[in-house]
């Protein structure tokens, strides 16, 4: 599951349990809060269910002796190419989220003015061996040899 699969149950469900509590304690008012409470509990969980599939699907990335590969989108599809004689450095990054489901987004910077290239949702010791990886990869390119 994508992180922000898991940042938008979080968003869906507080103000649902929130709603849900305020219906139970206030019987007059009691339909129009649990109806608000469902809907949005509805629409979380189908949203996590199908976010995280649909994230698998339109975002790839690969990392070979010459580059690093990423696609993002959907509806607008960026490939994006970091050659190694490029990069500049390698970071990863592991919010609270990221650190309680192990997982880290990995983030190469180069000298391009599209910013870098990030790779979310890695699990966080596959992101510490890619950046181990690219980090001794990028001291060694053709280009540095020169």
């Amino acid at each position: 599951m994508g992180l922000w699969a898991l940042q938008l149950v979080l968003l869906a469900g507080v103000p649902a349990a929130i709603l849900g509590v305020l219906g139970l304690l206030i019987e007059p008012a009691r339909f129009w809060l649990l109806l608000p409470a469902v809907v949005i509990a509805v629409v979380g969980a189908v949203s996590a269910l199908l976010f995280p599939r649909l994230w698998f699907r339109h975002h790839r990335w690969e990392v070979t002796d010459h580059a690093v590969y990423t696609r993002t989108g959907w509806l607008f599809q960026e490939w994006r190419i970091a050659p190694l004689s490029r990069i500049q450095t390698v970071d990863t990054v592991r919010g609270p989220l990221e650190q309680r489901f192990g997982l880290a987004t990995l983030t190469v910077t180069t000298a391009s003015a599209k910013g870098a290239v990030k790779i979310e949702g890695l699990d966080a010791e596959t992101a510490a061996d890619l950046a181990e990886a690219l980090t001794f990869a990028t001291q060694t390119t053709p280009e540095d040899a020169t």
